[in-house]
């Protein structure tokens, strides 16, 4: 046959055994670029770390024969290794060109991320990827034929191998255990780029904690005790919360950037900054939730937010503020379960929609009607904003704001120089310091009869290249601040709570995070509660 001639491995039999040594020599040098590179970043090439260096892809190999000796059979080899070349072709892409850990947390990112998200982030060189580390071996896998021993000849193999193997392991312990040992103890982040040890500890940790709350779901009720407090003389409220999408605090030149980023804002005098605000997580399926949440970032876990109610549920009980959420980006991410959503992501209801692609601003249209319904009730709109979203930031913004040039007009970011990257999310900015202006122009047509104000916080910051990551999941502890340290800033309606602008400037400048939102919305609408914090409340002074 025409296959055979060209591809001689298949004319011979191979032992499981065999083709068990094989897929992991495979795996080790194709599958795991990241890996070394970010070794080699951690450990120089010299002296004794040449020989730790040389003996790592000796334990990778060792890890990846344990692995499918112990969990293969001959009926169950091939498939698991085809199954595990595919998706390990597709983490390897992701690895390689964004530096991003397949985790737990970047699973449950991945099982919400909807098919227009995920289409933004494919491309060739994905293709190519999926083709030759996944495709390819598996075909060669499928087609290669086993010579299959009788039931103790294979079991007498298996011993064999996995007996060398931890032969092998033992020994390579009793000569490079203390450089292991300190690898694993103060380099553990190198772990999470092995492959495919790290999508498959992450996909365990995920099935195990969505199996946990596969049962009946009874959700905590919080703030029953909510009143608004009503002094007789305010107005009701009207606020604006734009949820903003991977916007980092040192792009705004609001915070001293060296471009001028935010140049409407900039000249608002009742537009108050705060550069040093921090996120709860580093990705929006987690971020957004903690945002909302009653729980501080050190005590909120992902599943709370669908386990217990939130500050939205809070204001909903007091039956004196209407609330409308809507959302440009994905959904509220469990937010507005119990409460509902409006969504913006197509052209039946953004009339800024083009290519499949919608713009912010087609949220503001007809918010007219929901604010003039019951003028007597306070109000709180929260739009969640496609913003920043990557890696197609050319896409994020017409071409008239296209200031900063040359851009990057792929998906592919290693391929653009950081300049290009750079300036397509400057011009973002650019974009989305409009929308925010167009949203307080909207609000200061009802100053005369509600105080009026709006929030800006971003969920979570951005990774743009430097030191070779791009986008933002890692986590948390080991993320750069791009990826944590992000965009917030307020504007007030003139005597809005007769806050002071002067006292809130000089406070602005104070350290704050996603942990303040929750008493600050109690605050803002005056709603008393015993879970209420005056020392969160960013307004309380």
């Amino acid at each position: 046959m025409l296959i055979m001639k060209y591809f001689p491995l298949l004319k011979k039999s191979f032992t499981q055994t065999q083709l068990i040594l094989i897929v992991s020599v495979f795996f080790v040098i194709f599958d795991n670029y990241t890996f070394f590179h970010e070794l080699f970043r951690t450990y120089p090439f010299e002296g004794k770390n040449i020989f730790y260096i040389f003996s790592t892809p000796i334990l990778l190999f060792i890890v990846h024969v344990l692995f499918f000796s112990l969990l293969s059979s001959r009926w169950t080899l091939k498939p698991l290794m085809i199954l595990v070349l595919i998706v390990s072709s597709s983490v390897a892409y992701f690895m390689d060109s964004y530096h991003i850990i397949v985790d737990r947390g970047m699973i449950h990112n991945v099982m919400e991320t909807d098919l227009h998200e995920a289409m933004g982030l494919f491309n060739s060189r994905q293709l190519l990827y999926i083709f030759f580390l996944g495709l390819l071996p598996s075909w060669f896998i499928y087609k290669v034929n086993i010579a299959h021993l009788s039931f103790i000849g294979e079991l007498k193999s298996r011993l064999k191998l996995v007996g060398g193997i931890i032969l092998l392991l033992v020994m390579m312990a009793w000569a490079t255990g203390n450089f292991y040992a300190s690898l694993f103890k103060e380099h553990r982040i190198l772990r999470d780029y092995t492959n495919p040890y790290a999508w498959i500890k992450g996909s365990i940790s995920y099935t195990k904690h969505a199996l946990q709350r596969s049962g009946p779901l009874l959700v905590k009720p919080i703030g029953l005790d909510a009143k608004v407090l009503k002094n007789g003389k305010g107005k009701p409220k009207l606020v604006i919360f734009v949820v903003g999408e991977a916007t980092r605090a040192d792009h705004l030149a609001l915070n001293g950037y060296y471009r001028e980023t935010t140049p409407k804002l900039s000249n608002n005098e009742n537009v108050v900054t705060f550069p040093e605000f921090y996120s709860c997580g580093t990705y929006t399926v987690y971020s957004v939730p903690c945002m909302f949440s009653r729980y501080d970032r050190s005590s909120f876990s992902r599943g709370k937010e669908r386990e217990t109610e939130n500050v939205m549920d809070l204001l909903a009980h007091t039956k004196d503020i209407s609330l409308l959420w809507r959302d440009n980006n994905s959904d509220p991410k469990g937010v507005m379960d119990r409460l509902g959503y409006e969504d913006y992501r197509s052209a039946d209801k953004n009339p800024e929609c083009k290519d499949d692609e919608c713009l912010d601003e087609g949220m503001l249209h007809g918010l007219d009607s929901f604010v003039e319904n019951n003028i007597s009730k306070s109000k709180l709109i929260v739009l969640h904003a496609m913003g920043n979203h990557g890696p197609e930031y050319y896409k994020r913004y017409p071409k008239q704001f296209e200031k900063y040039t040359p851009v990057c007009h792929s998906n592919l970011l290693e391929e653009c120089t950081q300049e290009e990257i750079k300036n397509a999310y400057d011009n973002i900015l650019l974009h989305s310091d409009m929308f925010l202006d167009q949203a307080i122009t909207f609000l200061k047509q009802y100053e005369d009869r509600y105080e009026v104000a709006l929030l800006y916080i971003s969920d979570h910051g951005e990774s743009l290249g430097e030191n070779g990551l791009y986008l933002h999941g890692l986590p948390y502890v080991v993320a750069p601040d791009a990826q944590k340290h992000i965009a917030a800033l307020f504007w007030l309606g003139k005597n809005f709570k007769d806050i002071n602008i002067s006292i809130l400037k000089d406070r602005a400048g104070d350290k704050y995070s996603h942990d303040n939102i929750f008493s600050t919305l109690l605050g803002i609408f005056d709603v008393n509660t015993s879970l209420y914090n005056s020392k969160d409340d960013i307004l309380k002074f």
